[in-house]
């Protein structure tokens, strides 16, 4: 058997505005909520029900921006170029855009990217070959 993602911890200074930021821009839900040692630990998922991959938020002050290098990201696949527009012009108004929309060519496709208000980078693209055979 392979082994497959099934999620991706993230060490957050605020869980709420970490929920918000997650629902606002990604669609996704709380699907568990615990305190663990006084450290409050958060699932969010696409599927409201029966998940196969969640963001872990654990309320902890993040490292350094500069330790590790910050190219690190969660990336989003989107219906098209436009939505990508999209979801760049309502981060650009919330002081979230990192990276203006750009053709990154025929690997990475057409993307955009945003930080979460802990400076976790998560890129938004179309037309990004994720099947190493289409590339």
């Amino acid at each position: 058997m392979n082994p497959r993602l099934t999620h991706v911890a993230l060490f957050v200074d605020d869980v709420e505005r970490t929920i918000d930021f997650y629902r606002r821009y990604c669609g996704l839900h709380v699907v568990h909520d615990r305190v663990d040692g006084g450290v409050r630990v958060v699932w969010l998922s696409e599927r409201l029900l029966d998940p196969t991959f969640v963001i872990v938020a654990i309320h902890l002050r993040p490292g350094a921006a500069t330790a590790p290098p910050r190219m690190a990201h969660l990336g989003y696949d989107v219906a098209s170029r436009a939505a990508v527009d999209e979801v760049a012009a309502r981060a650009r108004v919330d002081g979230v855009l990192v990276q203006e929309p750009a053709d990154g060519g025929r690997v990475v496709g057409y993307f955009c990217i945003l930080a979460d208000p802990d400076g976790n980078l998560v890129e938004f693209s179309h037309g990004q070959a994720i099947n190493p055979r289409h590339v």
